[in-house]
């Protein structure tokens, strides 16, 4: 398989992923504005499952952007990654619809962290495959915002149980962190 068709494949099945997200808002029953109030925690959980899952397509497009050549285990790596950003829609969903409760806020926060963790297996297979003073590998260099975020998902997951909004506000970090797209690999391909 040609890394053009994985990528394909793996941009279909986020485009996938969005359009399932926006279909869990359910339109109010008013015409008024007040009437928009009671989807305030939907509509957040979908704006930063938005950004996650965006966050996520940006980066999984420039690693396969930098790299000649996949596996089997790649493929499998990245189907991983795929299954656990499938699982985003329903886990903010849970999360919006009941307004930020611990157990929900929680289980996003597992999530998130799997997704890292995928995302980590699939960049560390990717750099094997093309070996360790790859172009590839010196851009992910260290990964330090990718370690830091698992380390912060693993730490707002047990302050979920105690303060969720805590760890709300911890994934808003993580992010925050992320938004700015990472230039590191394309930096690596200019030069």
């Amino acid at each position: 398989m040609s890394k053009e068709r994985l990528a394909a494949f793996s941009d279909g099945v986020i485009a996938v992923i969005i359009t399932i997200m926006v279909l869990e808002m359910k339109v109010p029953h008013g015409s008024e504005l007040g009437a928009l109030w009671p989807l305030a925690p939907v509509f957040g959980s979908y704006v930063l499952s938005f950004v996650y899952v965006g966050i996520y397509w940006n980066n999984h497009h420039h690693l396969l952007h930098a790299v000649q050549s996949i596996n089997g285990r790649i493929l499998w790596a990245n189907l991983h990654l795929l299954f656990w950003l499938s699982l985003v829609p329903f886990c903010s969903g849970w999360m919006g619809e009941n307004h930020f409760e611990t157990l929900p806020v929680a289980l996003y926060g597992v999530v998130l962290l799997m997704c890292a963790i995928a995302y980590y297996i699939l960049a560390r297979l990717l750099i094997a495959q093309h070996g360790h003073q790859s172009n590839l590998a010196i851009a992910l260099g260290s990964d330090f915002k990718g370690i830091a975020s698992v380390l912060l998902y693993i730490a707002a997951i047990p302050l979920a149980f105690f303060n969720s909004a805590a760890a709300f506000a911890v994934y808003v970090l993580v992010a925050a962190i992320w938004f700015i797209p990472d230039r590191r690999i394309e930096r690596a391909f200019r030069q």
